[in-house]
């Protein structure tokens, strides 16, 4: 999730006087809305109704029964304690070279947040890659930890595939996305996302965009399935004009599935039916509240949707970069290691750029980095 829509949302006001009215929002990192014949392709889908996206099942983004609205939500993210909310020194690393990795090698490199770095079947895979200090069109909103921010577009080598999820600021990031540009081979995003990168000069012939339960085939022994998660899109005000997805990695070794952002739901387990299990789950955890429950897991929702999707492995996603939501921000690893005893699945922890061989050959134990932080 990005907190920018509830915050900027509440806070629009804020965001037009900062940054200059109208011209604010026509900065090239807002890019713009889906038009022509992807506008057609869009209106189309059975999951586009009423000028908007919509979940498989209805939910509230933002539960205001909960005690919070977008007013309380945005007073609490910019006068209330944060003492809690980030680290208190830079976050531990260990830096991967990723141009000498083996491509034989299946493995992943978490860079935090949602960004991974994938190698499967040969096959180069950059997901949700946020370099930028901010996840956010203002400099002082959503601030990247320190020492989070370790690679940069430099540090890529070239990419078979960039995998984007949603539209969320804390997932698609302009800076990132324009210095990646000259080594991306291929993109592979959700209905309506495509139109981020025609904006911003990308060959459209390389964007492959996709409604739910739909197989991209980019090799004969390599496929990406775009998939459905219950979430929300949207980069300012204009509500769910993309779709958002998770995506399973599949190649005839191996099977990766990356949730995106989302509430748990029964799309867990009928994606865990449709494949038959998976080597390993990328799962969103983090950033959640009681609030907008619906489209963010609570950790034991993150455990129980690795067992529904049948993961061998499970890797948090969702956390250790930012600080979108109000819980402090090692529980998450710590919630997530409780509910996760006595699973059917490996919980792997490296720290942010460390490598996790995930083909069997030199599977390891991580041990708690954040319990060696402050």
């Amino acid at each position: 999730m990005n907190r920018r829509t509830f915050v900027l949302g509440g806070m629009g006001a804020l965001g037009v006087l900062a940054g200059g009215g109208v011209l604010f929002t026509k900065r090239p990192e807002f890019g713009r809305t889906p038009q022509g014949e992807r506008l057609a392709r869009i209106q189309a889908s059975p999951h586009y109704a009423n000028g908007q996206f919509q979940n498989l099942v209805p939910v509230q983004v933002m539960n205001e029964d909960s005690g919070e609205n977008r007013l309380v939500a945005t007073a609490k993210f910019l006068f209330g304690d944060k003492s809690a909310l980030s680290p208190q020194e830079a976050m531990l690393s260990r830096k991967t070279n990723l141009k000498t990795l083996a491509p034989e090698r299946d493995a992943v490199v978490w860079m935090g947040h949602s960004s991974f770095f994938l190698l499967l079947g040969g096959h180069s895979i950059l997901i949700d890659p946020v370099f930028s200090p901010y996840a956010s069109p203002i400099f002082f909103i959503n601030k990247a930890f320190p020492g989070s921010n370790i690679y940069t577009a430099e540090d890529m080598p070239d990419i078979d595939v960039l995998a984007i999820s949603h539209d969320h600021w804390d997932h698609l990031d302009y800076p990132t996305v324009m210095a990646l540009k000259s080594k991306v081979k291929q993109i592979v995003c959700p209905l309506g996302v495509g139109e981020y990168f025609e904006a911003w000069g990308f060959d459209t012939s390389i964007v492959r965009e996709e409604d739910w339960d739909t197989e991209i085939k980019l090799a004969q022994d390599f496929s990406i399935h775009i998939l459905p998660s219950q979430h929300f899109s949207g980069r300012f005000l204009t509500p769910n004009p993309t779709l958002w997805c998770g995506f399973a990695f599949v190649t005839p070794e191996r099977r990766v599935y990356y949730s995106g952002d989302g509430g748990y739901g029964a799309h867990f387990a009928a994606i865990g039916r449709k494949f038959g299990g998976f080597d390993l789950m990328l799962g969103e955890n983090g950033q959640y509240n009681m609030a907008w429950h619906a489209i963010h897991m609570l950790p034991e929702e993150t455990a129980k949707a690795a067992m529904d999707v049948g993961a061998k492995m499970l890797f948090p996603a969702h956390g250790g970069k930012f600080a979108l939501a109000r819980h402090p921000w090692q529980e998450p690893y710590r919630e997530l290691t409780r509910f996760s005893q006595g699973k059917g699945y490996k919980l792997l922890t490296p720290e942010i750029g460390e490598v996790a061989y995930i083909d069997g050959k030199q599977l390891r134990n991580f041990d708690a980095w954040w319990e060696r932080m402050k």
